[in-house]
């Protein structure tokens, strides 16, 4: 049964990501698997995920992109659409809440910077870092994105909220936008 599901796996990539994504109607096509084995081998996925992310993120102290990244990837690099997360920081860089913001389509997330300000502002907390993935597993940030960061940059500085970064979690890695924009010039 192992051996039929693996080989479900149409990407030529050499990694089981692809399960996560299974349908309960998908997994009931193999033989041997019914509704409550597929409902099970689901359940597995998601517990999979879960024991990979902090039971408690707050007051972990973001120091470096780095830091933020080992918190989220184990959660976001599984989501097949597009999701956007503020992440709130108080003074001490502690993170104080993570607020989902947005979900959009496999390629892209409708934000509004309105809705990221307004839950900011309703937290008073002085820092800010926003963080979305990439379901194609590459986090290299878009020219939408590195425009969405710099309007968002702009916008913030007035009311005295510090934009620390913008992270694109991808498969097992990450891009800072802050750092793109660095090197680009743009900031």
């Amino acid at each position: 049964m192992a051996q039929r599901i693996l080989k479900l796996n149409d990407t030529r990539e050499d990694s089981l990501k692809y399960l996560q994504q299974l349908t309960i109607e998908e997994l009931m096509k193999i033989k041997g698997i019914g509704k409550v084995k597929a409902l099970q081998l689901k359940a597995l996925c998601e517990l999979t995920i879960r024991m990979t992310k902090p039971s408690n993120y707050k007051k972990i102290v973001i120091k470096k992109p780095e830091d933020l990244a080992k918190v989220l990837m184990p959660e976001m690099k599984f989501l097949k659409n597009e999701v956007v997360k503020v992440v709130m920081l108080n003074n001490k860089n502690q993170i104080f809440k993570i607020e989902e913001v947005s979900k959009g389509g496999n390629n892209f997330a409708n934000v509004s910077i309105r809705n990221i300000l307004g839950q900011t502002l309703k937290a008073e907390v002085p820092k800010i870092i926003i963080v979305h993935n990439h379901p194609s597993g590459d986090a290299t940030p878009s020219n939408q994105d590195l425009i969405f960061t710099e309007k968002i940059l702009e916008l913030f500085s007035e009311f005295n909220i510090e934009v620390l970064d913008h992270l694109v979690i991808g498969d097992m890695t990450y891009t800072s936008i802050m750092s793109e924009l660095v090197k680009n010039k743009r900031l």
